[in-house]
C-alpha cells in the first residue's frame, strides 16, 4: 500500500514538472505568416481588421546579402510579436510592413517620413516607437500604449507605487470637476505612453501629495520635490506648452524602449553619460551621488545627464568599452559627442575613489563650460599626426646628412686607398726590382688619374732609386733599353746584392715612411684644395 502512494507521488511530481516547464516556455515562432505587406491597394482593408496596427516602415534591403539577412532577422522578430499579440483578447492587434522604395506613395499618404521606424496606429493617433527592435521590448511598449493615458490613485498602496516610480517623467493632479480633468486627460494623450499621467479624486491622497484642488505637479526623474505648474486651472494647451518646455530632465535613464529618442535629444551635440550598475555596490553609491548633483542643479537649463545601466544592454558592452576606451566593471562618467562618439572620461581610479558631490559638480561645470571637450581628442590626434610628419622630415634630413657624411667618408677612404696603393707600389719598387716595369705602368696610370699624385710618385721613385745601390740604377737603365737583359742582370744583381738589400731594407723603409708622410701631406693639401 505504501509503495502505491510512492508511485502516485512520483507520477504527480513529473506532471507538476511538465506543467511548470510548459508554463515557463518562451514563445517560439510557429511558422505562420501574420505580418502583412502593406501597399496602396490593401492598407485600408488591413487597417479595418484591427483596433491597433503596428507598422514597420523599413528601408529596402536591395541586393546586399548583409542587408537582406538583417531584414530577415527583423521580420522574424515582428512575426513573433504578431504571434504573441494574436492571443491578446481585449484588442485586435496586427503588424504590417511598408517598403520605403516600393511603397513611397503609401508612406506619404500615412504621413510617415523617417524610414527604419516603427509606428503604432490607434483609433485616433499615431505613436512612434524609438526603441530597440526586439520582440519583448516592442510587445511591452505596445501594452503600455493599450493602457489608459491617465492612471488613477485611489488608496495608499497605489500612492506608494506612484512614489516608487522614479525613472520616468510623471505628472499628478487633484480634481473634483470633470471639466478640468478632461483637459488634463487630453494633454495626457499627447504624450502617452512616454510620460506618465496620474490623477486623484481622493482628498486624503491629495493631502499626502500636498496637492491643492485643480493643481498639477510635475516630477522629474529621480527628483523627490516636484514643480508646481503655475496658472491653475489649466487648459490642455497650457499643460502641453509647459510639458514641452520641461521634457528634458536633469537626469534620465536610457532604456531599450526609448534609447534612440534620448540619444537624439542631445545638448549642443553632446551628452554627459553615466555608466553605473544599480545592482553593484559601487554603482549604487555613485548613482546616489549623481542623483544628489542632479537635484541640486535641477534649475540648470543646459544640464542633462543620461544614466545607462550596463545590465540593460549586455550586447552593447563590448562595443561601448572599445569605442570609449573604458572599463564598465566600474562606474564611469564622461562627455560624449553624439555624432562621432569622441569622449572624455573622469578619472576615478577604477571605482576605488568615487568623487564627492562637490568634486562631481566641479567636473560637470567644467564640462558645461567647454573646459572638458571631447573634440580635444581630435586636436590631439592632429597634433600627433603633425609630430609624426615632423619626425619623418627630421629623419629624412638626418638620412640626407648621413648620406652626405658617408659620401665624404667614402671619398676620403678612396683618397686614402689611392695613397695606400701608391705607397704599396713604392714599397714594391724598393723591395722587388723585378717589378720596375709594373711600377712604371702604375705611374703612367696614376698620371692619367691625378697629376699631383703623379708628381709626388715620381719624386718618390727618384728618391727610391737614389737610395738603391748602383747596381739597381744600372739595372734600371738596362731595363729601359732591353727587358730581357734587364731580367738577367736583375737575377745576377739579386744574387750579389742580397746582403746589401738586407742592409738597405731598413733604410729604404725609413725613407719610404718619410716619403709616405710627404705623400699624405701632399694628398691632404690636394683634398683641401
Amino acid at each position: 500500500m505504501k509503495w502505491g502512494w510512492v508511485l502516485v507521488a512520483v507520477l504527480l511530481s513529473f506532471g507538476a514538472f511538465s506543467l511548470a516547464k510548459e508554463t515557463l516556455d518562451f514563445p517560439e515562432y510557429d511558422g505562420k505568416d501574420r505580418v502583412h505587406d502593406l501597399h496602396v491597394k490593401n492598407y485600408k482593408s488591413v487597417m479595418k481588421k484591427y483596433d491597433v496596427l503596428v507598422v514597420y516602415y523599413h528601408d529596402h534591403p536591395g541586393s546586399s546579402r548583409v542587408a537582406q539577412r538583417q531584414f530577415e532577422i527583423e521580420e522574424l522578430a515582428l512575426e513573433l510579436v504578431a504571434q504573441v499579440l494574436d492571443e491578446y483578447e481585449d484588442d485586435d492587434i496586427g503588424v504590417g510592413l511598408i517598403d520605403a522604395k516600393h511603397d513611397k506613395a503609401l508612406a506619404k499618404k500615412l504621413g510617415l517620413e523617417e524610414s527604419d521606424s516603427i509606428f503604432i496606429f490607434t483609433e485616433d493617433e499615431v505613436i512612434e516607437y524609438d526603441g530597440e527592435l526586439a520582440a519583448d521590448t516592442l510587445v511591452e511598449f505596445i501594452y503600455d500604449v493599450l493602457e489608459d493615458p491617465v492612471e488613477m490613485i485611489d488608496n495608499s498602496r497605489e500612492l506608494k507605487c506612484f512614489k516608487n516610480l522614479e525613472e520616468d517623467i510623471k505628472l499628478v493632479g487633484y480634481f473634483k470637476n470633470h471639466k478640468y480633468f478632461e483637459a488634463f486627460a487630453d494633454a495626457a494623450e499627447e504624450f502617452h505612453p512616454h510620460i506618465k499621467f496620474f490623477a486623484t479624486f481622493n482628498p486624503k491622497v491629495a493631502k499626502a501629495l500636498e496637492l491643492k484642488l485643480n493643481e498639477v505637479d510635475f516630477y522629474e526623474p529621480f527628483i523627490e520635490d516636484p514643480m508646481v505648474i503655475p496658472g491653475k486651472p489649466y487648459t490642455e494647451k497650457e499643460l502641453v506648452r509647459f510639458i514641452e518646455a520641461n521634457d528634458r530632465p536633469t537626469l534620465r535613464k536610457l532604456q531599450p524602449h526609448n534609447m534612440y529618442e534620448i540619444w537624439d535629444d542631445d545638448v549642443d551635440g553632446e551628452h554627459i553619460i553615466v555608466f553605473a550598475e544599480e545592482s553593484d555596490p559601487d554603482g549604487f553609491e555613485f548613482l546616489e551621488i549623481v542623483k544628489r548633483v542632479a537635484e541640486d542643479n535641477t534649475d540648470h537649463p543646459d544640464l542633462s545627464i543620461v544614466w545607462i545601466d550596463p545590465d540593460d544592454f549586455p550586447l552593447l558592452l563590448p562595443h561601448w568599452e572599445k569605442t570609449f576606451g573604458i572599463d564598465l566593471d566600474y562606474p564611469q562618467i564622461g562627455v560624449v559627442d553624439a555624432d562621432d562618439a569622441d569622449s572624455v572620461w573622469m578619472d576615478m581610479d577604477d571605482g576605488d575613489d568615487l568623487p564627492s558631490v562637490d568634486e562631481l559638480e566641479d567636473w560637470i561645470e567644467d564640462a558645461l563650460s567647454g573646459q572638458i571637450d571631447p573634440d580635444d581628442d581630435d586636436d590631439d590626434d592632429d597634433d600627433d599626426d603633425d609630430d609624426d610628419d615632423d619626425d619623418d622630415d627630421d629623419d629624412d634630413d638626418d638620412d640626407d646628412d648621413d648620406d652626405e657624411t658617408t659620401d665624404d667618408d667614402d671619398d676620403d677612404d678612396d683618397d686614402d686607398d689611392d695613397d695606400d696603393d701608391d705607397d704599396d707600389d713604392d714599397d714594391d719598387d724598393d723591395d722587388d726590382d723585378d717589378d720596375d716595369d709594373d711600377d712604371d705602368d702604375d705611374d703612367d696610370d696614376d698620371d692619367d688619374d691625378d697629376d699631383d699624385d703623379d708628381d709626388d710618385d715620381d719624386d718618390d721613385d727618384d728618391d727610391d732609386d737614389d737610395d738603391d745601390d748602383d747596381d739597381d740604377d744600372d739595372d734600371d737603365d738596362d731595363d729601359d733599353d732591353d727587358d730581357d737583359d734587364d731580367d738577367d742582370d736583375d737575377d745576377d744583381d739579386d744574387d750579389d746584392d742580397d746582403d746589401d738589400d738586407d742592409d738597405d731594407d731598413d733604410d729604404d723603409d725609413d725613407d719610404d715612411d718619410d716619403d709616405d708622410d710627404d705623400d699624405d701631406d701632399d694628398d691632404d693639401d690636394d683634398d683641401d684644395g
